[in-house]
């Protein structure tokens, strides 16, 4: 039986495909407040400014492809049971091949009914505008977890980290909460590799956590090479 490698990634894994990262230096997210398009208040306040940021975000994430760590964590499935816990809301995971990807704040490829969140399309990269609804006749919304909102998927991906043999965070510095708080869930036991070329959390989690001081496509064959000790 595969032993279970539990990934956590963030938007440092999707840097390298040409992806811009959540939040600049500056606070802004390609030139926007996140108040202003990444809140529930922001949809009720300016729902086509919320889409236009949406579509845009949809329109470069179609001229980008996996990067070899992409393809390097679906490679790992030869001799682990991968499981993949993202923060990022594209799709390049589920392009690169992996079996098991969570996604805990959405994805951009996915709309769902404002007023029936059981309904949930797979728009691709086209755009959405407020004509588009559900067969109920809700509206559209970006699948996305926004500020001010649960996240949904976090009891399923706590479950998950508890069940990990190898804990593997990768491109996050896992700064934001509920998030965050992941790293805890692993069983103590468990080994914990930090591919990451600014690690703000080095100094957590001391005796079994590794830190390998690369971006995400040199470090993860550095960690792919201490795995294979493991089989």
């Amino acid at each position: 039986m595969k032993k279970h490698l539990v990934v956590l990634t963030g938007a440092g894994i999707s840097v390298e495909s040409g992806l811009s990262t959540f939040r600049d230096s500056d606070g802004l997210w390609e030139k926007h407040r996140i108040e202003d398009v990444a809140t529930p208040q922001a949809w009720k306040r300016n729902p086509e400014l919320v889409h236009s940021f949406y579509n845009e975000r949809r329109r470069q994430l179609s001229e980008v492809s996996p990067n070899s760590a992409h393809m390097g964590l679906k490679l790992l499935e030869d001799s682990w049971q991968v499981s993949i816990i993202t923060q990022n809301v594209d799709d390049l995971h589920e392009r690169a091949g992996s079996a098991s990807v969570l996604h805990l704040h959405g994805r951009l490829d996915l709309a769902s009914s404002e007023g029936d969140t059981s309904y949930v399309k797979n728009v691709g990269y086209a755009a959405l505008s407020l004509a588009d609804h559900c067969p109920n006749g809700h509206r559209l919304r970006p699948h996305i977890v926004w500020f001010g909102e649960a996240v949904p998927m976090m009891d399923e991906a706590i479950r998950i980290t508890r069940e990990a043999d190898v804990l593997l965070i990768i491109g996050t510095s896992l700064n934001v909460y509920p998030a965050a708080g992941l790293i805890h869930e692993a069983p103590l036991d468990v080994p914990i590799y930090l591919v990451d070329p600014d690690p703000a959390m080095k100094r957590l989690e001391k005796g079994r956590l590794t830190v390998i001081q690369e971006k995400a496509t040199t470090g993860l064959p550095m960690v792919a090479r201490i795995l294979d000790s493991y089989e």
